[in-house]
C-alpha cells in the first residue's frame, strides 16, 4: 500500500490550507505517537477532513464525492459484511449492474480493493470521501439496516423490527436521520406529485432528500401502526405516538395527521426524555439576569413566568430551574402537555383533556399531594390563573409559562384571567421572556461585515462603523446552513417595591416598561447584540428578531395591551 501521506500534505501547503510550521508540527507528533501524516491532520485538526479527502482525490486522481449530497441505498450495507466495511472504511455507496462505486478512506489500498472486488463480486469503482462522513453512514447503514434500530409502540412492549421492506427501512432511515441532525420535527407533506421531506432543525423547517411519492401511503401506514392507530382511517385527523431507539437512547415521538387534498400530511415532533438539564448559567442568559433569577427559584413561595411564543425554549429553562431546587426535601410537582423530559425523584402528571384531566383539574388535585413545589407547563385559561396565584399565595413555589410577546405583557394576560392586581402583586416573583437565536456554526465561521444601511443598523443598536461580527459560510457539519445550535436571549421583570406598587395600583402596561427600564432591564434584542458582539450568533440573527420585537412593540401600543 503506497504511503500518499507526505504528498497530500505538500498538496494542502501549496493550495494555502495548511502552513508550513503547522505541518512540521505534524511530522513531529506523527513520529512521537507512531501514527500516519493523515492520522495526526485529524487528531490535531489543523486542516478539515473534507479539505484532507479533496487533496488526497487529487493525489490519487480518484472523485471527490460529498457524502451529504449523494443519495446512498443503506440496504448495501448487506452486500458487504460489518466488520470489513468497518477495518476498511469502505461503503458501496452505488450498485448499477456488475460496477460497485466504493466510497474508500484509501482507494490506493490495492489489498482492500481485490478483496472488496472479491465479496462484492464486481468491479470497483472508488471514490475519495470525507473520512468523518464515510464512518458515520458506516454506522447508520449497518445500525439502520440490521435490526439494531427499533421503533416500539407507546406501552413499551411491541417491538417491531427493522426489516427488509423497502417502506419499514425507508421509515426507519428518516428518524435515524433526524436524530443525527437534532431535528425537533419531521415533517412529511404530499403534493400532486411530489413528496416533501423536511427536518425543523434550529427552528427553522430544511429540505430533505426524501422518497418517491409512490411511498407516501405506505409511510403513513408504517407510521400509524407505530403509534397504533386506525390504519383504516384516512379522512379524519389522528395523534398518536411512539418511541424508537437512537443509538443508546431512547426517543419518544408524537404523530399528527390529518387529511389534505393531496393524501395525509404528517408531522413528527421529536421528544428526548433523557435529554440533560443544564444549569441555570449554561442558560446562556447575561449574567445579571442569571444572578437574579438563581436567586428567586430558591424562595419559598411565589409566582416565576416564563413567556414567549411556542418554540421559545420556555419549557427548558423551567426545567432547568426544577432541576437547580431538586432534591429529597422537596415535594416537587408538575403537569404538562406533554411530559417532555423525565427527572428523578419528581412526580410529573400529563394532562389529557378527552378523560378530563385539564391542566385546571391536575392542578386541583395536585394541591391535595402536599406539594413544594408546582410546575404547570401553560397557563391557558382564566381556573388555571387563579389556581396558580392562589397557589404561591398559600405558601408553594409555583413555575409556570404565558404565551406573551415581552415580560411585561405577563402582567396583562394575568388581569385578562381575571387576577385581581393584589393577587398579582403579592404572588409574583419574575418573569423571564425570551427566543431562541441561532448559533453560528464553529467549523465555518468567518469575519461578517455588517448590512451598509446605517438605518438598519442603528435600529439594532450598532454603530454603522462597528466591526467584528460573525457569519457562517456552511459546511457540512451544520448542512450548510452556517448555523449550528440556538441559544436563548432573554429579559427580565424584576418584581422590585416599584413594580409591585404600579401593579396594585392598575397602571398600564407602558408605565410598567417605562420604570422598569429605568430600574436597568434590558431589552431581549440588547441581549442578542451582546452575543453577536462575542461572536455567538450574526447580524442575520438579529435582524429576524427586531422584526418580531417591532411586532410586540406595536401589540403593546394597542388599546387593548395597554389596559
Amino acid at each position: 500500500m503506497l504511503d500518499t501521506s507526505e504528498f497530500v500534505i505538500q498538496a494542502l501547503i501549496e493550495d494555502g490550507k495548511l502552513s508550513a510550521q503547522s505541518a512540521e508540527d505534524l511530522r513531529r507528533y506523527a513520529n512521537e505517537h507512531a501514527v500516519t501524516l493523515e492520522e495526526a491532520v485529524i487528531r490535531l485538526q489543523k486542516v478539515s477532513t473534507r479539505d484532507l479527502a479533496i487533496a488526497k482525490a487529487i493525489i490519487c486522481e480518484y472523485p471527490f464525492v460529498d457524502l451529504t449530497l449523494a443519495d446512498t441505498d443503506i440496504r448495501n450495507s448487506r452486500r458487504l459484511p460489518k466488520a470489513m466495511a468497518e477495518r476498511l472504511v469502505a461503503f458501496p455507496i452505488y450498485v448499477l449492474g456488475d460496477i460497485a462505486t466504493v466510497a474508500m478512506e484509501d482507494p490506493l489500498d490495492l489489498q482492500a480493493m481485490d478483496l472488496l472486488q472479491q465479496t462484492l463480486r464486481r468491479q470497483i469503482d472508488p471514490v475519495v470521501c470525507d473520512s468523518e462522513l464515510l464512518r458515520t453512514l458506516i454506522v447508520r447503514a449497518y445500525t439502520l439496516d440490521s435490526g439494531n434500530t427499533q421503533a416500539e409502540a407507546d406501552d413499551g412492549d411491541e417491538r417491531v423490527e427493522a426489516s427488509d421492506e423497502p417502506v419499514v427501512a425507508a421509515v426507519n432511515q428518516i428518524l435515524y436521520t433526524a436524530a443525527e441532525a437534532g431535528a425537533s420535527d419531521i415533517h412529511i407533506n404530499p403534493d400532486e406529485r411530489l413528496l416533501h421531506l423536511r427536518y425543523r432543525i434550529d427552528g427553522v423547517l430544511q429540505p430533505q432528500q426524501g422518497p418517491a411519492i409512490t411511498m407516501h401511503e405506505g409511510l403513513v401506514q408504517r407510521l400509524k401502526v407505530m403509534a397504533q392507530l386506525d390504519v383504516t382511517q384516512t379522512r379524519r385527523p389522528q395523534d398518536g405516538k411512539f418511541r424508537f431507539r437512537y443509538k443508546s437512547t431512547h426517543i419518544d415521538v408524537r404523530l399528527s395527521i390529518v387529511p389534505t387534498i393531496h393524501g395525509e400530511n404528517a408531522v413528527l415532533r421529536l421528544l428526548r426524555p433523557g435529554a440533560a438539564v443544564n444549569s441555570v448559567e449554561q442558560l446562556g442568559m447575561p449574567a445579571d439576569i442569571a444572578h437574579d433569577f438563581a436567586e428567586i427559584i430558591r424562595k419559598p413561595h411565589g409566582l416565576i413566568l416564563t413567556t414567549g411564543p411556542t418554540g421559545s425554549g420556555k419549557t427548558t429553562t423551567l426545567y432547568t430551574a426544577i432541576g437547580r431546587i431538586n432534591s429529597p426535601e422537596r415535594n416537587i410537582l408538575t403537569v404538562e402537555d406533554p411530559v417532555e423530559i423525565r427527572m428523578p425523584m419528581i412526580r410529573q402528571i400529563q394532562v389529557n383533556p378527552a378523560i378530563g384531566m385539564t391542566f385546571a383539574s391536575a392542578l386541583r388535585s395536585l394541591l391535595r399531594q402536599d406539594p413544594d413545589v408546582l410546575l404547570i407547563g401553560e397557563i391557558r385559561d382564566e381556573e388555571t390563573a387563579k389556581i396558580a396565584a392562589q397557589a404561591a399565595l398559600t405558601g408553594h413555589l409555583v413555575f409556570s409559562t404565558l404565551h406573551t410577546n415581552d415580560a411585561v405583557g405577563a402582567v396583562a394576560r394575568l388581569r385578562e384571567f381575571g387576577v385581581p392586581n393584589f393577587a398579582i402583586n403579592n404572588a409574583l416573583l419574575g418573569v423571564i421572556a425570551q427566543r431562541l437565536v441561532r448559533k453560528v456554526c464553529e467549523h465555518c465561521r468567518k469575519t461578517d461585515d455588517p448590512d451598509p444601511d446605517p438605518v438598519q443598523l442603528r435600529s439594532l443598536g450598532i454603530a454603522p462603523d462597528e466591526k467584528g461580527f460573525i457569519r457562517g459560510t456552511g459546511c457540512p457539519n451544520c448542512m450548510n446552513t452556517g448555523y449550528r445550535g440556538r441559544i436563548g436571549v432573554y429579559e427580565m421583570l424584576r418584581a422590585t417595591d416599584g413594580v409591585r406598587d404600579l401593579i396594585e395600583r392598575g397602571a398600564s402596561t407602558s408605565e410598567i416598561a417605562a420604570l422598569a427600564r429605568a430600574e436597568g432591564t434590558r431589552s431581549m434584542l440588547e441581549d442578542g447584540v451582546d452575543k453577536a458582539r462575542l461572536g455567538i450568533t450574526s447580524i442575520d440573527e438579529l435582524n429576524k428578531l427586531h422584526a418580531t420585537i417591532e411586532i410586540t412593540e406595536r401589540q403593546a401600543a394597542s388599546p387593548r395591551a395597554a389596559a
